[in-house]
């Protein structure tokens, strides 16, 4: 594999995401160095802008001292290692398709995937528009598995309203959103998209127990406990990230209670 030589990329060290993938293009010799910004001295990239650093991984050359951002970085590793990408990295539609796909990641990936500790320095921009295409997204995805899972907890759960999960998951951001916006307005949007995730999640965990549903037959009562075994953690989740927000339990102690009243609703 062909290394882009006398480059380097800056990560963001509190990013776990980022963190990963620069990693994997050094391990596998793509790329020759990768440095965080958080550890990297002003004076030895003084072109690099550190605020654009933060929100779009930088690329540096070491040699001539030129700097590029996000996707065209990402490009710039990849085709130099996979030529045969050049043609389509260079597709102005595809370009401009993947750019709005790094920055929907981009901007929610301290939701996504949280820092272990508090960070320090300069933090990612926020960006409200992401944010609710994030909520958004993850609101339709959530919605879809669970309609397509509460066939398979028939009859001990009653089946109901074909849009009944997403009623549920939105209803859910509304009341969440409204317990916070009097508790702690300045987290609103930081808790939502933690608690989206963490919805998505779950979601994604029952997607083994649907597709093994099409080759074998599974009681209710299995797809049950493993419904039940998948909100228990959630709910662990829920008191991790809650913790790592400084938000107390407040708010996992309403997440709990919305569902409990829905599961009533539901069942009566």
């Amino acid at each position: 594999m062909k290394t882009l030589n006398n480059h380097l990329i800056l990560y963001d060290a509190d990013c776990p995401m980022c963190n990963a993938y620069t990693k994997a293009f050094t391990h596998a010799g793509m790329l020759d160095g990768r440095a965080s910004y958080q550890d990297m001295p002003e004076a030895a990239c003084p072109l690099v802008d550190r605020q654009r650093a933060v929100n779009e991984i930088a690329l540096v050359d070491t040699q001539t001292g030129e700097v590029s951002y996000g996707v065209q970085s990402l490009f710039k590793v990849i085709g130099n290692s996979f030529p045969v990408f050049g043609p389509l990295f260079r597709f102005a539609p595809f370009v401009w398709l993947m750019k709005k796909v790094y920055a929907f990641v981009s901007y929610n990936r301290r939701v996504i995937i949280p820092a272990a500790h508090d960070v320090q320095g300069i933090q990612p921009s926020f960006r409200l528009g992401y944010r609710l295409a994030y909520l958004a997204f993850t609101w339709f995805i959530v919605g879809s598995i669970l309609t397509a899972y509460a066939h398979h907890l028939t009859p001990l759960v009653p089946l109901g309203d074909k849009l009944r999960e997403y009623y549920i998951c939105g209803g859910q951001v509304l009341f969440q959103g409204i317990v916070i916006s009097f508790y702690r307005p300045e987290k609103r949007w930081e808790y939502l998209g933690n608690m989206m995730t963490i919805s998505l999640a779950g979601a994604l965990l029952l997607l083994p127990v649907l597709l093994l549903a099409k080759f074998v037959v599974l009681s209710p009562i299995i797809c049950t406990l493993c419904f039940l075994g998948v909100a228990g953690l959630m709910f662990l989740e829920h008191i991790r990230r809650t913790k790592l927000m400084k938000l107390g339990w407040l708010l996992t102690i309403t997440w709990v209670v919305y569902r409990l009243l829905l599961l009533l609703v539901i069942l009566n």
